[in-house]
């Protein structure tokens, strides 16, 4: 069985992916678009559903309340990066310094996430609580890409 970690990397890869994918490819490419439309609907289910399944426990504990509210903003970082490269869309000279913005802020949470919020949540969760946040997180996940599509 897997835990909340691991479900959670298969997302953070997927993110890693399209955000190489992005800034590789030229605004005027339609391929851009797509993979922004992709990279835009898993950041947003991951973060609803790591936010809710991972997050949300490690807030009631005091040791982890710094970490969770950092992670969050981050998340709302994130999310601005996003906003900014859907408005310049028509913007082919704005594109590129856009979506390596947005790149880098993905690849610093992620990286952060999983060398520091990681450790701090394991000690707070229990391994029964790991598994089952698992497959709630699995879940979700899969509900939200539909709902953010």
């Amino acid at each position: 069985m897997d835990n909340i970690y691991e479900a959670l990397r298969e997302s953070h890869e997927t993110q890693r992916t399209l955000c190489r994918r992005l800034v590789r490819t030229k605004p005027e490419d339609p391929r851009a678009q797509e993979i922004f439309k992709e990279l835009r609907i898993e950041l947003a289910a991951h973060a609803a559903a790591e936010e809710r399944y991972l997050y949300a426990q490690i807030l009631f504990d005091d040791m982890g309340l710094d970490s969770s509210r950092h992670a969050l903003h981050e998340h709302h970082e994130i999310d601005e990066c996003v906003e900014a490269l859907e408005e310049a869309r028509n913007k082919p000279e704005a594109w590129p310094a856009l979506a390596k913005k947005l790149s880098h802020e993905v690849h610093h949470h992620l990286r952060e996430e999983e060398r520091k919020f990681f450790q701090l949540s394991g000690k707070i969760l229990s391994d029964r609580q790991k598994v089952s946040l698992a497959s709630q997180y699995r879940s979700d996940l899969d509900r939200m890409r539909e709902v953010v599509a």
